[in-house]
Formats: structure tokens, C-alpha cells, sequence
């Protein structure tokens, strides 16, 4: 494992006292302090990882610029998932500029926040999804199943546009959803350019919920899409709500290894360097 050189597709760092951060909260006690890249590295390097994907964690603009200033001065994070208001007129221009910064690999839209599922299809600016494709950005999709038809009519309303579905689409493992999820994921990975996370699945167990229990959701997420369009996160720190950063990434290895063996390297690396275009 530590030899291959794994890329972590989805981290945070968040400083608690900048003015746009209103996440986590107080009563997020294992989280809710300030990490930056130092507190990563820390736990991250002694487990292989040489590389990884900076991810919004707050829906604003300045969020975006303090990433991209973190990529700018720390070598080990490789791009940046940033956010803009993308129900603004100018958000195509917005997205345009944005792109000319290396670090920027894609954008995300918080949508499991949102008030309106469909809000994606219906208030976002399409010409500025359109940008996004033009510009090769990543659509990052913090979605819940209950989006997965929206995002399928995204995907085939945008069929240049690159997807990745963060957190497996964050299935109720809490209470055993896994049918109708399963089928929202066959349907989205008819569409060539739709990717998923293998992440932020330990965090969606119940407290006291056996870790055996999240087998399935991984390995339908490794069938469905297959080794070639999957890739592996932490989603560190707010793994730490549910587990420790070893734990999971040796789950997701053997696991990896056990439903499609060989595939390692494509899961822990070379997904994530394709898809964000990453320079490793």
C-alpha cells in the first residue's frame, strides 16, 4: 500500500476564525477546531499518500481563493475543488477567470444543502456548466440519492461535462438503504463521463454501527462504475466523526482488492490524476 504513491481525491482544511466559515459547528466536537495542511500530512504521509484533492467546505467565493492560496504553498496538494455562485449572470466570466489558476481542477455546488432538489437543472446559470466543460473543470456532486435523477438529467444535459459523485452519493446506511440507491447508480454510470468517490461513507453509519456493515455500499460502488471510474478519498477531517484515517483507507484497500484485484493503482491514483488532471 505505501508503496504505490496514493492520491487522496477529497480533503479539507478550514481555519475557524475566517469570516466565511459558518461549518463545522460547535457541536461537531471532533472536528471543530482549525486543520490545514500540516494536520494532514501528519496523518496522511505514513499511510502512502503523496498527493491529494483540496475540497470546499464552505459555499463562498473567499473559501475558494484560501484553497487555491494553500495549493499555491504546499506541493503535496495537487489541486483544488473550489465553489462560485453559479446562479450568477457573470458566473460563466467567473468561471473563465477561475480556470486560468492551475490549481483549479472543479467546482462544487453543495447541493444536498439546497432547498430545491432540482435546483441544479433549474436556478443554476446553464451557460456557466457549459463553461465549466469548455474549461475541463470537474463537477463535484455532494448529493444524497434522493438527486440522483437530477444529476442523471445533468449529465445528459451537459454530456461533455465531467461528474464525480462525492461520497457515493452518501446512501442511508443508517437504516440499510441500499436497493434504490443501487439503482440511481446503475443509471448514472451509463453516462461515460460520470465518476464516483469512494469517501464520506463512514460517517453516514449509525452511532455503534459495525464497520462490516459498509461492505456493500463499497462494493456496489466498485461494480457498478468499475476500477476505471472510481476513485478513493478520505473526506479527512470530517472522517474523524466516525473513524481514524487508517482505518478507512485500509477498508477501502482490501475491499479494492478483494471485488477487483489488480486495481489498486487505478483506484488510489490513477483515477484521480486523470480525472483531475493532476501534474504526478
Amino acid at each position: 500500500m505505501t508503496g504505490l504513491g496514493i492520491i487522496d481525491a477529497h480533503q479539507h482544511c478550514w481555519q475557524l476564525t475566517r469570516p466565511e466559515c459558518s461549518w463545522p459547528t460547535p457541536d461537531l466536537r471532533a472536528i471543530y477546531r482549525d486543520f490545514g495542511p500540516q494536520d494532514f500530512w501528519r496523518e496522511a504521509a505514513p499511510r502512502g499518500v503523496v498527493g491529494s484533492v483540496l475540497v470546499q467546505s464552505q459555499p463562498n467565493e473567499a473559501d475558494t481563493d484560501y484553497l487555491l492560496t494553500l495549493a499555491e504553498r504546499w506541493p503535496s496538494i495537487l489541486g483544488v475543488v473550489g465553489w462560485t455562485d453559479l446562479t450568477r449572470e457573470a458566473a460563466p466570466g467567473r468561471i473563465r477567470a477561475l480556470a486560468q489558476n492551475p490549481w483549479l481542477k472543479g467546482l462544487r455546488p453543495m447541493l444536498q444543502a439546497l432547498p430545491e432538489d432540482d435546483w441544479i437543472l433549474h436556478r443554476a446559470n446553464q451557460d456557466a456548466l457549459s463553461a465549466m466543460a469548455v474549461q475541463g473543470l470537474v463537477f463535484d456532486a455532494l448529493v444524497c440519492p434522493r438527486h440522483l435523477p437530477v444529476l442523471l438529467e445533468l449529465a445528459r444535459r451537459h454530456p461533455d461535462l465531467t461528474i464525480v459523485i462525492d461520497h457515493g452519493a452518501k446512501p442511508d446506511i443508517a437504516r440499510g438503504g441500499l436497493g434504490g440507491w443501487q439503482q440511481g447508480l446503475k443509471a448514472l454510470a451509463s453516462c461515460p463521463r460520470v465518476y464516483c468517490k469512494l469517501s464520506g461513507l463512514a460517517t453516514e453509519l449509525a452511532p455503534g454501527q459495525p464497520w462490516e456493515e459498509l461492505l456493500p455500499y463499497l462494493d456496489s460502488v466498485l461494480e457498478i462504475f468499475g476500477p476505471e471510474r472510481v476513485l478513493w478519498g478520505s473526506d479527512w477531517p470530517v472522517l474523524n466523526l466516525a473513524g481514524d484515517y487508517s482505518r478507512w483507507l485500509t477498508l477501502a484497500w482490501h475491499r479494492v482488492n478483494a471485488v477487483t484485484p489488480g486495481q489498486e493503482a487505478a483506484v488510489f491514483r490513477g483515477n484521480a490524476r486523470a480525472v483531475y488532471g493532476l501534474a504526478i
